[in-house]
Parts: C-alpha cells; structure tokens; sequence
C-alpha cells in the first residue's frame, strides 16, 4: 500500500504526504537505541494536586467535560523521549486488524477524533478496527490499557472535496463508553472563538517514525515534542503557492505548528495524533496531524486539521448519533475481540469451563424437560 503525494513549487523532489503508518510497527523489530533523539534531559512530572482516580470510576456521575484535559500527571519532558505513562491520558491508537495504523485522540467516553487520511484505500468496515488506550508502548498491555471496538467511524462529507487534505478529519463512536481512569482522560475541545498567537508553546505527540529512515522500535514508547503554533501566512510562505494558482497549499480549515530550531515535526505513523495547547488550567485539542513535507526538511511546518474550524460538525454529530445499544455490557468487555498481535496469549481455560457448563447441562432435568422432542 503506497503513500498518496502531491508535488509543491518551493524545491525539487520535495513531496507532500500523508502521515499515515504504512508499515506495520512489528514487536519482532531489533533492540531500540539507548537514545533514539538527541535532546535535553528529561525533567519527570510530579503528581497533580487534587487529582483523585477512584472518583473517576462512577461513570454515571462525572462527564468528559468535568475531567476532560487534566492528565494525573504534570510537567514536560524534553528533547523527543519517552512519555511517562499517564501524561497524555487522551492519546489513542486507532488499530487496524490488530495492528497500529494511526493516532486518535479521545474527546468523550464514546467518542475519538482522527484524520479522514487514514481510512483512504482500507476496509470501511468498523469491525476490522479498534483503539487502544491507556498505553505509552504499543505492544505492552497493563492494568491501565483499555481495548475498544469501534461502532462506527463518520468521515467529513467534504473530504479532499476542494483541496488535497481539506476537511481532513473523521469520528469514531465507540461500542462501549471508555472508563475515565488517571490513565484515560479525554482532552478539552477548544471553543470556536479560540484564538492561538503566533509562536505559541504546544506539544505533539504520537508513535509514527523518528525521522524519514529511522522507524521506532521496541518497545514502542509514546514520543513527544514541543513545536509553536505558525500563522497560516507565513506557513503557505514557506510553502510557496501552487503552480498556476494565486492560493497556497494551507487553507483555513489548516493550521501550521514546527520547531524551526529544533526540528521538531511530526512524521509517517503520526497522523490523527493531536496538537494540543495547554489554556486555562486544562489541556486543549487544537489540531489533528494530518501533512507535511518529508522528515528530512523539519524546517517546513507541520501541518494540522484546525479542530475550531470544526467544532460545531464534532458536536452535530455526536448530537445526532445514536447511542449504541449495548449500555449494560462491562467497558472492558471487548465485542469480537481482535488480540494485538505479539502481545499476550490466548485463553483456553474458559473456552474450557464454557463448554464443562453446556456438558452438565445435558444431564439436568429441566434442561431435558425443556428440550425439543
């Protein structure tokens, strides 16, 4: 499956593409470097003040607007390394027959938000994807991960209707509502009328590759990155216009975000991740990856859906969506469960009591009594 490119006017062989993952991330891939990106050292988070998971169990009586952008954790870590579990409780990965395809970010308890990109030439069946939270490394399950199967996925109606990556965006409802743990958190939509600065501090993260020819490897932990936010006029700039047209490649459903001196930039793998700013005591959605040029020109911005610009779509949409049926089954229960591959081990032993019950039942008489002549 190839990656979909289109050509700019600002230097030759430079290709715009899609960030989606298109090699499958293999947990029989060699041993990780000590130091995959050079950086500053890492300064750990400290626990947040006031933060109480137990409370978060009552899913009747706290909403994914009460909890929503206010991770257990606080602080950053620099220079590209791993992330401390539980740091960025709303990041997801979207899973395509059992394995990592894109990012996702989780905005309500049966509802995420990715790039419309990512489902371009796979199956349309909700079935053959879930989403996995709760895990900084991909392929390691623990108490804290939650596996859930999607129910429908709802791809914007103007999708590359006018523009390559246009309307770049897609929602996925859930089978069963998520349950908000210090390690699952939804991020805050931001308001319509949100107004990011130029510059502005914001952070990505995601487990796309590490450059354009170094993948990330085992045990595939969660990577991060500051970038500030770009007006749109100085990114088309950079990016220069399209040949034969007056308008650029950046249109105002877009929003720019790079770190011109660090070279921080998202890259293959990373789509559908988020951009998210830290406003008002809470952690904001502003921008869904979804483009940019190849990771070896980090000058050039990346590229995000600007989620304000569609924010009333998100909640028409949840608005007129119905709920699944399935409200009395357990959040952990996962419908036609799909095992991510290399990881964990079947489980034969209640195959085995399933299947002791129906013998027993054979030999009970109102089993007997009550069957078809």
């Amino acid at each position: 499956m190839g990656t979909r490119a289109v050509r700019i006017a600002c230097g030759p062989s430079l290709l715009l593409w899609p960030l989606l993952l298109l090699l499958p991330l293999s947990s029989k891939a060699g041993v990780p470097s000590s130091s995959k990106v050079p950086g500053v050292a890492p300064r750990r988070p400290e626990p947040q003040q006031g933060w109480k998971p137990s409370a978060l169990r009552h899913q009747d009586s706290v909403s994914g607007a009460e909890v929503c952008g206010k991770p257990k954790m606080v602080g950053k870590v620099f220079g590209g390394q791993d992330t401390s579990a539980g740091q960025w409780p709303w990041q997801a990965s979207l899973l395509y027959r059992g394995l990592h395809l894109c990012g996702a970010v989780l905005i309500d308890s049966h509802w995420l938000v990715s790039t419309a990109h990512c489902f371009l030439n796979k199956s349309q069946a909700p079935g053959d994807y879930q989403v996995l939270l709760g895990n900084t490394q991909l392929y390691q399950r623990t108490q804290h991960t939650q596996k859930m199967s999607v129910n429908r996925i709802i791809k914007h109606p103007d999708f590359e209707k006018f523009h390559s990556f246009g309307s770049d965006i897609a929602m996925l409802q859930l089978c069963l509502p998520v349950n908000f743990t210090s390690y699952v958190v939804p991020a805050c939509l931001p308001p319509k009328d949100t107004q990011l600065l130029n510059y502005t501090s914001c952070w990505i993260t995601g487990w796309g590759m590490l450059s354009e020819d170094t993948k990330l490897l085992p045990p595939f932990s969660l990577q991060e990155g500051e970038v500030g936010i770009i007006e749109n006029e100085l990114c088309n700039a950079l990016y220069g216009q399209r040949p034969g047209q007056s308008r650029g490649y950046v249109h105002e459903e877009m929003l720019c975000a790079g770190g011109l001196s660090t070279g921080k930039s998202i890259c293959r793998g990373d789509s559908g991740g988020p951009l998210i700013c830290y406003q008002t005591s809470a952690w904001v959605l502003v921008g869904l990856a979804s483009w940019g040029l190849d990771c070896r020109h980090p000058i050039y911005p990346s590229v995000f859906t600007r989620v304000t610009y569609f924010t009333d779509w998100i909640s028409q949409v949840k608005g007129l969506t119905p709920l699944p049926e399935s409200e009395s089954v357990s959040p952990h229960t996962e419908l036609q469960p799909r095992p991510l591959r290399a990881a964990g081990s079947p489980q034969p032993c209640s195959i085995l009591i399933a299947a002791q019950v129906w013998f027993l039942l054979l030999f009970m008489p109102e089993a007997q009594d009550q069957a078809p002549g």
